[in-house]
């Protein structure tokens, strides 16, 4: 993926609008608000159907993306970049929340299914394969009996709020570490 005229697509998953900017669900775009400040890129609007950077982290060619659709509905604006920039499936990044993972641990992985994720199916679906880069940030199991759908949409707690700027930056490295390293020594690095 480092090689020079090879480009990395880095896909944040979250919901569009200010009523849900401090949602669990929408860590996704929170790392790649970040990833944006690094390469100095303000998102625009682009014909896939998802908000653009395009820049190079650590040296490395890449576009960050945000859908401007619902978590639900990711995989067109996701499959319309692929298809726009020319890139394989293998090429693409998609950060995202995850339940089964403890608040603020990160993961990278290749493939495998969805764990009930809807903005995952919904990629997997109109991509029509599952082999694609995936940097998962813990949020941590609902308290109780909580529908775990209602606890993504709700935003991180107080006692959360004091540690995600740190989270999102380790997630954020972790995704510099990806694109430039690879997936298996950037393993070696986050795990």
């Amino acid at each position: 993926m480092s090689t020079e005229d090879a480009v990395s697509l880095i896909v944040g998953l979250g919901n569009p609008g200010p009523r849900y900017a401090g949602n669990r669900h929408n860590v996704g775009f929170l790392v790649v608000d970040e990833l944006a400040d690094r390469v100095g890129g303000k998102f625009k609007s682009h014909k896939s159907g998802a908000d653009v950077v395009e820049g190079r982290l650590s040296g490395a060619r890449s576009v960050l993306i945000k859908p401007r659709s619902y978590m639900n509905l990711s995989g067109g604006p996701v499959a319309g970049a692929v298809k726009f920039y020319k890139t394989a499936p293998e090429s693409l990044v998609v950060i995202h929340d995850e339940l089964d993972l403890p608040y603020g641990t990160i993961r990278l992985k290749r493939g495998g299914g969805e764990n009930g994720h809807n903005g995952l199916r919904s990629i997997t679906k109109s991509l029509g394969t599952r082999d694609y880069l995936r940097v998962r940030f813990g949020v941590g199991r609902p308290p109780g009996r909580m529908d775990p759908a209602d606890y993504v949409l709700k935003d991180f707690s107080g006692t959360e709020r004091k540690e995600l700027a740190f989270f999102v930056d380790q997630c954020a490295d972790a995704v510099e570490a990806l694109v430039t390293k690879g997936l298996e020594q950037a393993q070696n690095e986050v795990h």
